[in-house]
């Protein structure tokens, strides 16, 4: 069984609060994009996961497609499995590349073992595996609160708009603009903002995440800068980073020659 894990940006981003149990309450509005991993699942003699496309180092037993598959293996009579995760997505963006194979892994095992979990028990599951996961068993707009796993259908429609997604070379850490973020509560909620025509979005939906981080990576404004230079009518970073995403009427020409060095751009 092959599948297509598909990246989401975040359509303004407000972090409201800080929570006793050191975790942020978050506003957001989070939109599936069409960049994508491939992740393929077969059943085997014997467990197996490989990763091909970036690199990403670390134990194996701690990606998110592997906790997947054990979280269902403690429940459930799963049998070994070879994994194949293409990796396309870039990691340290702010694009949810590792949570969106988590959720998809899910899926994934829910249908090719017959395991008759419903969406509410996928999204419990994927919860457990961060906080952002759920999203991605629906995988359709939604007004996100909480930490981020509370979720609302959000009517959102940007087929108009051509999406470009830039990467500079380097990441963000999440724990540091965590640290340095300021929690505010936002004047007017994003249900009202996003409901607007995206050419009003430049004045009113903001990432609470870009005063921070553009300070210690100017490198990032300079890239929303450029966006907004080449007919972008509205540019965010995504996330806590480091990708910076723009919604354009049209392509634009000569963007890649004003970028900074080593960016990489996804549309």
């Amino acid at each position: 069984m092959i599948a297509f894990p598909n990246a989401q940006i975040n359509l303004g981003l407000n972090v409201v609060s800080r929570r006793a149990d050191g975790y942020h309450n978050l506003e957001t509005v989070f939109c599936p994009v069409r960049l994508a991993d491939a992740l393929e699942v077969i059943e085997s003699s014997s467990f197996s996961f490989q990763i091909t496309g970036i690199d990403i180092d670390g134990d194996p037993e701690k990606n998110l497609v592997v906790r997947a598959y054990r979280l269902l293996q403690n429940d459930f009579d799963l049998p070994p499995v070879e994994i194949h995760l293409h990796k396309l997505i870039p990691t340290g963006a702010g694009l949810g590349g590792g949570s969106s194979d988590a959720a998809f892994m899910l899926k994934m095992l829910n249908s090719l073992f017959n395991l008759q979990l419903t969406v509410t028990q996928l999204e419990r599951y994927a919860a457990r595996l961060g906080a952002d996961c759920p999203f991605f068993i629906g995988n359709q707009p939604a007004f996100a609160t909480g930490i981020g796993d509370q979720l609302q259908p959000f009517p959102l429609d940007l087929s108009k708009y051509l999406l470009l997604i830039v990467k500079p070379a380097f990441s963000v850490s999440t724990a540091q603009a965590y640290r340095d973020v300021v929690p505010r509560t936002p004047a007017e909620s994003l249900v009202t903002l996003l409901k607007l025509p995206p050419q009003n979005w430049k004045e009113s939906v903001f990432n609470d995440f870009e005063p921070s981080v553009f300070a210690q990576f100017p490198e990032i404004g300079q890239i929303k800068a450029t966006l907004y230079r080449h007919g972008a009518v509205y540019a965010s970073m995504s996330g806590s980073g480091s990708a910076v995403f723009g919604l354009f009427p049209h392509s634009p020409t000569d963007l890649t020659n004003d970028l900074p060095s080593g960016c990489s751009v996804y549309r």
